[in-house]
């Protein structure tokens, strides 16, 4: 894939993300992927953000900076919303949360085969607690 092909293909995956199509995820991710560095899979990958829609209905994710680097995708994105459920060990108050994640992404043959994303999970527990 060209630059430009990757570049409308991962917007089609953050908007199929934000439109909460999680169903249609076999476009994009490979039936098995590496996780952080650890062997998994797209049905984990769907599960994990079927939870993440299901307790934070509004969830968005804003692509902010996008870099590429041959088969390399380098993110920098705002992710948003308000917990309408218990999530990540807290119950909903009403509050939300703005938090920057960072993911790197490795393609081949057009879906994802590594997937890497990381942000502040103690700086979301206390958007969520204040």
């Amino acid at each position: 894939m060209t630059e430009s092909d990757l570049r409308g293909w991962y917007m089609r995956y953050i908007a199929a993300l934000n439109a909460h199509e999680l169903d249609g995820m076999d476009e994009f991710i490979a039936d098995e992927v590496l996780l952080g560095g650890e062997p998994g899979t797209r049905d984990a990958v769907v599960g994990v953000l079927k939870g993440i829609v299901d307790a934070v209905p509004d969830i968005h994710w804003e692509v902010k900076e996008l870099l590429f680097d041959r088969d390399g995708i380098a993110v920098r994105a705002i992710n948003t919303g308000t917990p309408a459920k218990e999530w990540l060990g807290v119950a909903p108050t009403g509050a939300s949360f703005t938090i920057v994640e960072y993911a790197i992404y490795k393609v081949r043959a057009g879906r994802f085969v590594q997937m890497t994303n990381l942000h502040d999970s103690a700086e979301l527990r206390r958007q969520l607690t204040a």
